[in-house]
């Protein structure tokens, strides 16, 4: 199998989800490509005093590059709509600094919580040796790094914005992705022609304040396969924590439905059972996880651990 390395820059960047962008790059089902990526808000340096990146990436274009720094996209040969793509993560190592962002602007969260007007700006820098974090105020803190955004676009015409996750992925926000993780994506359109960015060094379930620890990433290396008899409705991934389904939905309570349906057909088909015995072992072993709460539309993920079922 062969190996690709993907640097940030004009070609290779865009800011948004389109199934009219040109593919940067096409690879077989079983391909390995290495990443390197820029910081959500396309920055190039790390946040000074006001909180503004001191250089972020030009040229940018208006309307299509509005949102998180994606690389790609990546098209695999062979893939066709109705097709799963696995997406193994086999390597994510931070950049040197991460920042992150609470209060200060109207969304909702901000208003309830009484810091509207009362932005604060954590700056990090980052020991990849150490695996730890350190903010201007001498707080420590662990980091367990991901992908805030691995997806696809949706099989629509026109620009979409890649702030909402989709049944094709996008903006998951999930902090169990770590590397060792795979994540299982729905097919929507020819060569499937994935995108990756937006990296964290470390999330909460909620990403509450609306940003993680913020990152470039120096490498992210991610292994594609194609599974052609493999058909899912929404996200699937398989990591530590154990098989994890994801649900969507600008309402909370639908996003929770999504996500415990999507586990209650998975449960059936390793074990054989009916939709009553999934749904009586679910109430027994699955959590039911925010996974954030941030992004317009609403994510929650159904975690049913490793060996929870025997039998």
């Amino acid at each position: 199998m062969a190996e690709y390395v993907i640097e940030p820059e004009r070609r290779t960047l865009h800011g948004h989800f389109s199934r009219e962008l040109p593919p940067v790059l096409t690879i077989n089902s079983g391909d390995t490509v290495r990443f390197r990526t820029l910081d959500a808000a396309w920055g190039i340096e790390p946040p000074n005093d006001t909180g503004e990146p001191r250089h972020k990436f030009e040229p940018r274009t208006q309307g299509l590059d509005d949102g998180h720094a994606l690389c790609g996209p990546i098209e695999i040969r062979g893939a066709k709509p109705g097709m799963t793509l696995a997406v193994r993560i086999d390597e994510i190592v931070p950049g040197p600094y991460g920042w992150t962002v609470a209060g200060g602007w109207s969304n909702g969260i901000n208003e309830r919580l009484g810091v509207l007007n009362d932005q604060m700006m954590l700056r990090w820098t980052l020991d990849i040796e150490e695996m730890v974090g350190r903010n201007q105020f001498g707080q420590t803190v662990p980091l367990r790094p991901f992908m805030g955004v691995m997806g696809m676009p949706p099989d629509e015409p026109g620009v979409h914005p890649t702030a909402p996750p989709r049944v094709t992925g996008g903006n998951i926000d999930c902090k169990e992705l770590v590397a060792g993780s795979t994540l299982y994506l729905p097919i929507a359109v020819e060569g499937g022609l994935f995108s990756v960015g937006d990296g964290h060094a470390l999330q909460a379930d909620g990403e509450v304040s609306s940003t993680a620890i913020e990152c470039p990433m120096e490498r992210v290396s991610l292994t594609f396969r194609l599974h052609e008899e493999m058909h899912i409705e929404t996200p699937r991934a398989y990591t530590e924590a154990g098989w994890l389904t994801f649900g969507f939905d600008k309402n909370l309570d639908e996003a929770t439905l999504f996500a415990l349906e999507e586990m209650l057909r998975l449960i059936e088909e390793k074990h054989g059972i009916t939709r009553p015995m999934s749904l009586g072992l679910a109430s027994l072993l699955v959590d039911m996880r925010i996974t954030q709460i941030v992004n317009g539309v609403r994510g929650v993920h159904a975690v049913l651990p490793h060996g929870a079922i025997q039998g």
